[in-house]
């Protein structure tokens, strides 16, 4: 999911992410759209927006609706998100011929997601040491017990990665829910990152015009990372102030905080899709992409949420 700094970038919900770039050496060729492909209604992202708009106002009200009726079946919603997020960076791996072992690796995940709720942080990080043991003894032994496995270390390693940055990242969404008003501070959290994007969506178009990473994701600018802050902020004072009930000073913080690292997780994405020379991680959501394209930015949000608000509140 974008951060919402991306010039012309689809607004919240949409989730664009930038176009491929070929691999060093790669013709530009294989990767053109064939001129006989009959082109869907796009925005200036790319995107087909009107379906991106619709699958996005869909997802954020059934979200809502649950959150605000019957939050605990949050924890089924985002944990079948967090598998299928899991798979596709998994297959997307595995085709660029990253061999981490998918069944450890996903149903580890939904361990350490789903453990955060009956035994917190602490069934979080059991969970989370057990899958990466048995992911490295998985890789280890893959191919038989006479024949050595090929980029141990490396696909190892990755393994570890994609553990930590979805299945790890998420469970904070659960420890944030099992906070007193816990749906609440999800729904302030899920806000604020949409208020991140709208306000980058917005400003990125009207006033980008000076890239901020270039090298990682050329159509983000610093115009639309400031009008992320400013969505985010005011987004911030007001729902601090008005669903928790707590200092506004405290939406200030959680708003900067949402920004800074939505825009760095939406970037670590988007130089994992450069290096594996993808455009999406998936194509289960019409103009998002995959799960992960929506969750992208998410992630490291529900930590710093549960950070902030567990400290502050």
């Amino acid at each position: 999911m974008s951060d919402g700094t991306i010039v012309a970038e689809n607004a919240a919900a949409t989730g664009a992410a930038e176009e491929p770039r070929p691999a060093s050496g790669t013709p530009e060729s294989e990767y053109a759209t064939p001129a006989a492909a009959p082109a869907a209604p796009k925005s200036r992202a790319g995107r087909n927006l009107p379906a991106a708009l619709a699958v996005g106002l869909g997802l954020g009200l059934s979200l809502i609706a649950i959150l605000l009726f019957v939050p605990k079946v949050f924890i089924a919603v985002a944990g079948a998100g967090v598998g299928v997020a899991t798979w596709e960076v998994a297959k997307r791996l595995r085709e660029a011929d990253v061999l981490v072992p998918r069944v450890p690796l996903i149903v580890g995940g939904q361990a350490v997601f789903w453990l955060g709720w009956p035994f917190g942080a602490s069934g979080v990080a059991g969970a989370f040491a057990a899958t990466t043991l048995i992911c490295m003894v998985w890789r280890l032994f893959d191919h038989g017990l006479q024949q050595a496995p090929r980029n141990f270390l490396r696909d190892t390693a990755i393994t570890v990665f994609t553990l930590a940055w979805i299945p790890l990242l998420a469970s904070f969404a659960t420890l944030l829910l099992l906070e007193p008003d816990g749906n609440l501070r999800v729904l302030t959290f899920m806000i604020l990152v949409v208020c991140s994007d709208v306000g980058g969506y917005v400003a990125g178009v009207l006033f980008g015009k000076h890239p901020m990473v270039p090298s990682i994701s050329p159509k983000k600018s610093w115009e639309g990372f400031c009008g992320s802050l400013v969505f985010a902020v005011i987004g911030g004072l007001l729902t601090v102030t008005l669903l928790l009930q707590a200092n506004s000073m405290i939406g200030v913080v959680l708003g900067v905080g949402l920004v800074v690292v939505a825009t760095l997780g939406d970037l670590i994405e988007s130089q994992v899709k450069r290096e594996l020379g993808i455009k999406d991680m998936g194509t289960l959501l019409p103009g998002h992409g995959g799960i992960m394209d929506r969750l992208d930015s998410m992630l490291p949000s529900a930590f710093v949420s549960w950070l902030v608000l567990s400290t502050l509140i």
